[in-house]
């Protein structure tokens, strides 16, 4: 699943072809996308003029000027390609679900082949009321997220560190890739309880959150799978993993065997974790 960096990368293609411009055309190709997208949904896109876009931990929010935002998230296997419309193929793209046709000759599809993506609106002025949005934690990118808010959510938490920031509720958009990176920065394990962490190991994991996520904006994102920008770029954050996905390798802080055997790979949660045993405590 596209995780923040993916997701701001997205948006920020979609508000480089959308923003300031007016939607032309929108059609909806399927409406059991993971959740019903709701009625008159693609007439109220047409003639909308797009005004701005917002990330909200892995959503992202179109504003429009009717009053309403659109809510989109990526699923596992969603992408926006952005072409234009005189190099529109001349069959069906197979898995386009919603395309948008701009006034001046831009064409934005949500392409998503197994349906875990979803589109919704909602007044621009309750956006953070959406049942999707109002239990987020705070934004690791923003002011909010700070060592004494981060330890304040932490204390007493009877749960491994990486699965505490799993959770949405404790901080938005981390997912299984920038866990594993951060805490490896930060020199933190992964199976250490989250209630330990409050104090000066969250000052470090709050700069290691912070400095992997902005490196990993600038690179693009990380491509896996299925994710690529919307301009069909690749993201290239991947080459720059430290521990995600390598298992068995030597560990960049260690002087190996047998002083350290490498990057591990454990289960958690029924997710792959990698992290340094030598270095993490």
């Amino acid at each position: 699943m596209p995780e923040l960096p993916e997701v701001e990368t997205v948006m920020r293609g979609l508000a480089a072809r959308l923003e300031g411009h007016v939607i032309r055309r929108a059609e909806l190709r399927r409406a059991d996308l993971r959740t019903p997208v709701p009625e008159g949904f693609a007439a109220r896109l047409t003639g909308a003029h797009v005004l701005g876009f917002r990330r909200r931990g892995k959503y992202i929010l179109m504003r429009l000027s009717g009053g309403d935002s659109m809510l989109l998230h990526l699923g596992m296997s969603g992408r926006i390609a952005i072409s234009r419309l005189t190099d529109r193929p001349p069959l069906p793209v197979p898995h386009e679900h919603l395309v948008l046709e701009t006034e001046d000759g831009w064409r934005i599809a949500l392409v998503d082949p197994r349906r875990f993506g979803m589109v919704d609106l909602v007044p621009t002025a309750a956006e953070d009321s959406h049942r999707l949005l109002r239990d987020l934690g705070p934004e690791p990118l923003g002011p909010d997220f700070t060592p004494e808010t981060l330890s304040a959510t932490l204390a007493g938490k009877r749960t491994p560190i990486k699965a505490a920031l799993l959770d949405q509720g404790v901080v938005a958009g981390l997912g299984n890739i920038y866990v594993c990176e951060a805490l490896f920065r930060a020199e933190i394990s992964p199976l250490r309880m989250a209630a330990t962490v409050p104090g000066a190991r969250a000052a470090r994991l709050v700069a290691a959150i912070r400095a992997v996520l902005t490196e990993a904006i600038a690179a693009g994102g990380s491509s896996l799978r299925d994710y690529a920008q919307p301009n069909g770029e690749l993201g290239y954050f991947q080459h720059a993993w430290k521990v995600y996905g390598r298992a068995g390798e030597p560990c960049e802080r260690c002087p190996g065997p047998p002083a350290c055997a490498g990057i591990t790979r454990v289960v958690q949660s029924g997710r792959s974790t990698f992290y340094c045993r030598r270095t993490q405590r």
